[in-house]
């Protein structure tokens, strides 16, 4: 049994990394501490099952004051906002309503646009949601 509650950890931490929202995260914390019941308890498959619930509900409803707390605090600057305002080249062309790519610096972005751009345009970001940044064409301003 735990091979799987290591397989579901592994999987719950992979799309914690795509959505960066700790909610996955949580529930991934969970199914260790279910895998490390398993190890010592194998065949008791129901405490494993809650623990790995209790563990997440904990951690989700004690660390979600604290990260409110955190972002309204002075001083306090998300990550993404450094990039509203930057230029970037697309990379893969945007199509309304699809996904392309778009390089910022040495980093390369998921992006949406209201209007086509093809690859190698110079793009400014207007807007940031979790990994995702919405772009528009670059102006220069006289």
């Amino acid at each position: 049994m735990w091979t799987i509650w290591l397989i579901a950890a592994g999987v719950l931490f992979v799309l914690e990394m795509f959505t960066l929202t700790f909610y996955l995260l949580w529930i991934c914390l969970g199914a260790v501490a279910a895998l490390l019941i398993s190890l010592v308890l194998p065949d008791a498959i129901l405490l494993q099952v809650l623990v790995g619930c209790i563990v997440a509900l904990v951690l989700t409803v004690f660390t979600k004051p604290l990260s409110r707390r955190l972002r309204t605090s002075r001083g306090f600057q998300d990550a993404g906002t450094e990039l509203i305002g930057r230029q970037g080249i697309v990379v893969e062309p945007i199509e309304p309503g699809h996904y392309g790519i778009v390089k910022i610096g040495g980093d390369t972005w998921s992006a949406t646009a209201p209007v086509s751009l093809g690859k190698d345009e110079r793009v400014r970001v207007m807007k940031m949601s979790s990994t995702r940044i919405e772009v528009e064409k670059w102006e220069e301003i006289l």
